[in-house]
């Protein structure tokens, strides 16, 4: 909800102004860690506000609970029907070693119960983008960049007489990903998201048409979340935090799990204020999967405005939103 201010002689009028739902496509990888779950509690708060509306949610992950994992969540949210695609390529295909994803699956109902049930993700995206109005679309990222490479190399077909990169631009208003890294060095770094499929990350880095919003991996690090969630007695039967319940016992972890993903949800629908500014810069990716600053104003990489642990509260108390 936005409010506008009119002066009126000495007076304001305070007018409350209903946004449009923010239209989403969800690119995951759902397995190798479960930040993914709680990125998906936000977008399934967020829809529930009436903030955004959920179009599809893709793996990019070829691995087999991915799918499954993916109805569950959509399920327990009460939104079963939405459309899940999924990577028919081999790779990647990164397990869920600690376990998360096979608990839910075998506790919670779910429509879709392999990855051979769900849509080839790049048929997905091209049915929908189009049939959305032209750059109404946002793509969240928060796994490979697969399916984004492979979307800008399609050709016209029965869906749209656009190629991919025509049809992205035409279609997508931004891309918002959890991607990329900077260390030490100012200039560089190795992050899981881009080394996995490095030769698709170079592409989309490279070739992508649209604004793209990038929360880097020392963005999510310093944001822990999921404690007051699995400790949270008024939260029962729920996937989401059944997932970090098991995953944090698995890892001995008691103080939280670095956010990542729920970063890229958070400012794909609400914005970067008040929680982040952001620097302007372009990215290379070598062949061994480093991002490399270079010259240029492309991406839009995201830095604090206010502390971790104040953006931290905002993002578990969505992560714990329940169904309605």
């Amino acid at each position: 909800m936005k409010k506008i201010f009119f002066l009126f002689g000495l007076f304001y009028l305070n007018i409350s102004v209903a946004q449009k739902p923010v239209s989403i496509i969800f690119d995951t990888d759902i397995a190798p860690d479960y930040d993914d779950v709680g990125a998906m509690a936000l977008l399934h708060a967020f829809a529930d506000n009436g903030e955004a509306k959920i179009l599809a949610t893709i793996s990019c992950n070829a691995f087999e609970t991915t799918v499954p994992t993916l109805s569950v969540l959509n399920t327990y949210f009460k939104r079963p029907d939405i459309p899940i695609g999924v990577t028919k390529t081999k790779l990647p295909n990164k397990e869920c070693q600690q376990q998360w994803a096979q608990a839910i699956i075998q506790q919670f109902p779910h429509a879709l119960s392999s990855n051979d049930q769900a849509v080839d993700a790049i048929t997905l995206y091209r049915k929908i983008l189009a049939s959305q109005p032209d750059l109404s679309v946002t793509i969240i990222t928060v796994g490979f960049f697969t399916n984004l490479a492979n979307l800008l190399d399609t050709k016209a077909d029965e869906f749209s007489p656009l190629d991919g990169k025509e049809l992205v631009k035409k279609k997508v208003k931004q891309l918002v990903s959890m991607a990329a890294r900077i260390d030490k060095d100012g200039v560089s770094g190795y992050e899981f998201n881009v080394l996995v499929d490095a030769p698709a990350s170079k592409k989309v880095f490279a070739e992508w048409p649209t604004p793209v919003i990038m929360s880097g991996f020392e963005i999510g690090e310093k944001i822990l979340t999921g404690i007051r969630l699995i400790n949270n007695q008024s939260i029962q039967n729920s996937p989401v935090k059944e997932a970090f319940r098991v995953a944090l016992a698995k890892d001995g972890n008691t103080k939280g799990r670095n956010s990542w993903d729920e970063t890229a949800v958070l400012v794909a629908v609400r914005g970067l204020e008040p929680w982040f500014t952001y620097r302007k810069l372009n990215f290379d990716v070598k062949e061994d999967g480093k991002d490399e600053i270079i010259p240029g104003e492309k991406f839009m990489y995201l830095q604090f405005k206010q502390k971790p642990s104040e953006i931290a509260i905002v993002i578990e108390d969505l992560m714990m939103h329940q169904p309605k």
